[in-house]
Order: structure tokens, then C-alpha cells, then sequence
């Protein structure tokens, strides 16, 4: 990772401590570690101070911190992780407020602030705001794997045939995913039919019949970065249902998408998908409208129907609007926006639009 680029981020985030009065700052969640020094291994804490950033790490990581963390002190552990953090911060740290992340465990909370003897703070949310909205480096690592994604799922759409199981065309999916530079994002998803109607299915052993539906969700990540994307696709004629809940959910996802732009609230983006499929009197889904991406293939900022935040420049989001039909089928489709002054960019759009296989 380039020590400018590192070093402009932890300014960032140094600069939003200071507002929220935090002193030293314990960043435990591996996406924010990453954010902070570059490092993407596992296992691993950072410690951000007033002067000296350090990763808390180990012996199985300690060649590769070395070469991936230019702007930061690397200490490896011997005992525990609450240890370390101990000697790191030594007197230096005894009068400054301590922040933690939730992503900590109780128990090494505990023995924190046993050590630290007073209680510490929350840090929950400090990094992810600094991280929403993108720079040029990560825009182009997304953009990447989008690209990798898109590939895979081209490759892919040939052994879509009857016959063929949901967890064999997963596995075919993530395979060429792999074969194209990347790794899966999450764990892919391939609906057959009615269990499409789950929004978070895991592949079986269904196979897919002649005249059938089917629903994709999937993602590559590149150097950290993730991509995620929904297609679905009619296989032979497609039935009057799978038209008609299609049709709903493009126009659904179209009307999210035009209202798109920095400073436009997210319940507003909600709304205007989720309004056009009640009015349609077809059931409106329940999950969310989208949410960012980026380090983590779930992060801020959530559009649903809570919320009063607003849309930032260079965010990227998914708009995923779906119909799920228990016993019948599941529609959902999923672009990867990226968030304009006065508009969007759909960074998707060109991967496998149709949806009709034949």
C-alpha cells in the first residue's frame, strides 16, 4: 500500500477522533485494519495514536506486515493480543481515552480494561464513515472486480443447461472467479425455481429443470475490494409470472437508480423502489434497497426505510429491489452504483443484462 495514501487516511481518521474526543484508538475489525495500514491479514489489531500507528500481530504474519504496513510499527505478540496492547501503549497512553471497536470480544474487552483499569469507549462507526466515501485507488480496485466478475458470470452462462445442480453452477462460478485473479466476496448464491423466494438460499442438489427461473447473486473481490451483483434469468419460455415480476423489479430498481445523486436522503432511494413494487400489488420485499461496498462486501451507508443520512460524493452502493414469491419464484436484481455530484454511474450495467437464456 503506498505510505501517502496511508498516511492521508490516517490523518482522517486521527482528525474524526479527535472530534468524537478519543485519544487512542483500537481498531479491531479486519476491513478497518486493512483501511488503516494496508495489511490484509487476519488475526491483527491497530493501534492509532496521537503520533504512531502499530499493528498488533503475530509470527505467521510478520513477513508479509513488513512488507504490506510502509507507515506503521509492527510489534508481534507473544502472550495475548490485551497484553501487547498493554506494553504498546505503556505510560503513553495512561491518560488518553482508549476507543475500541464493537467488533472486539467481550472477554478481551474485559481483560482491557482490567488492565486499563477504567472503562473505554466506543468506536463504533468512527472508521467506517471515513472509509464511505471512495478514493481513486479503491474506485479502480471495485471497478476491477466488477470486471472480474462480470467475466466469470460470461463463462459461466455456457453450462447454464436442465440438468446441471445449483452447488455444481456455484462452484463453476467461484472457479472462474478464481481462474480471472479474484476471490469470491461472499458465498455465491444459485436459486433454482422456488427457492429463489429465499433471499439468502444456500445451493443444494436441486437441478434445474427445462422451464425454470433462476437467481444468481455473486461477487469477486480484488486486492480487498468486493463487487456484488444479482441476475436473474428465464430458462426456456418464461412463465407470465417471471415476466410480469421481472418487468416490476427492473422498474423498481430504474426508479432507485434516477434518483440517485449526492446529498439525496437514502430513505428516499428506498422509497422510490419499494413504492413503485406496492403499487404494483405485487408483495414488497424485506430486506433492504442496497448498501455500500467496498473493504467489506456490507457496509455503510444502509438504504432502507429508517435513517435520515444522505447519499456522499463517491460512495458505491448496490440498488437490489426483489419480489419473492414463497413456493413460486424470486426476483431480484442488483447493480453496483457509484455516487455522483449530480447523478450516478451504474458500474454493472454491462454484465449479462438478458435474462432470458432460451
Amino acid at each position: 500500500m503506498d505510505k501517502e495514501v496511508i498516511n492521508r487516511r490516517i490523518q482522517d481518521i486521527r482528525s474524526e477522533a479527535r472530534r468524537k474526543k478519543v485519544g487512542v484508538l483500537l481498531l479491531t475489525h479486519p476491513a478497518n485494519v486493512t483501511y488503516a495500514t494496508g495489511f490484509q491479514g487476519e488475526d491483527s489489531w491497530a493501534v492509532i495514536g496521537r503520533r504512531q500507528v502499530t499493528l498488533l500481530t503475530d509470527s505467521r504474519y510478520s513477513e508479509q506486515a513488513a512488507q504490506e504496513c510502509p507507515a506503521c510499527r509492527i510489534r508481534e505478540r507473544q502472550g495475548s493480543m490485551p497484553q501487547l496492547l498493554a506494553a504498546v501503549l505503556g505510560k503513553a497512553g495512561s491518560h488518553a481515552n482508549l476507543a475500541v471497536e464493537d467488533s472486539i470480544s467481550v472477554a478481551n474487552l474485559k481483560r482491557i480494561e482490567k488492565q486499563w483499569k477504567r472503562r473505554v469507549k466506543s468506536a463504533s462507526g468512527l472508521v467506517e464513515g471515513v472509509r464511505q466515501c471512495k478514493e481513486e485507488e479503491e474506485l479502480r480496485k471495485i471497478k476491477t472486480a466488477i470486471k472480474i466478475a462480470a467475466q466469470a458470470l460470461e463463462q459461466t452462462l455456457p453450462h447454464i443447461k436442465p440438468g446441471v445442480r445449483e452447488s455444481g453452477l456455484a462452484g463453476f462460478l467461484d472457479y472462474q472467479i478464481r481462474l480471472l485473479g479474484g476471490s469470491n466476496s461472499f458465498a455465491t448464491i444459485v436459486a433454482f425455481g422456488a427457492n429463489g423466494s429465499r433471499p439468502h438460499h444456500r445451493p443444494g442438489n436441486r437441478k434445474l429443470k427445462s422451464r425454470d427461473s433462476l437467481l444468481i447473486d455473486f461477487g469477486a473481490r480484488y486486492q480487498g475490494y468486493c463487487s456484488d451483483m444479482t441476475r436473474c434469468f428465464a430458462i426456456g419460455k418464461p412463465t407470465t409470472l417471471f415476466q410480469k415480476a421481472y418487468a416490476t423489479v427492473q422498474r423498481a430498481q430504474e426508479a432507485a437508480m434516477r434518483s440517485i445523486a449526492a446529498g439525496v436522503r437514502l430513505t428516499e432511494v428506498d422509497d422510490a423502489a419499494r413504492g413503485l413494487i406496492r403499487t404494483s400489488g405485487m408483495p414488497v420485499y424485506g430486506h433492504g434497497t442496497g448498501h455500500g461496498i467496498g473493504l467489506d462486501i456490507h457496509e455503510a451507508p444502509f438504504l432502507g426505510p429508517d435513517g435520515g443520512a444522505t447519499l456522499k460524493t463517491h460512495q458505491v452502493i448496490t440498488i437490489e429491489p426483489g419480489i419473492y414469491i414463497p413456493g413460486k419464484l424470486g426476483i431480484r436484481l442488483e447493480e453496483d452504483v457509484q455516487v455522483l455530484e449530480n447523478g450516478r454511474k451504474i458500474l454493472t450495467r454491462k454484465c449479462a443484462p438478458s435474462w432470458n437464456l432460451g
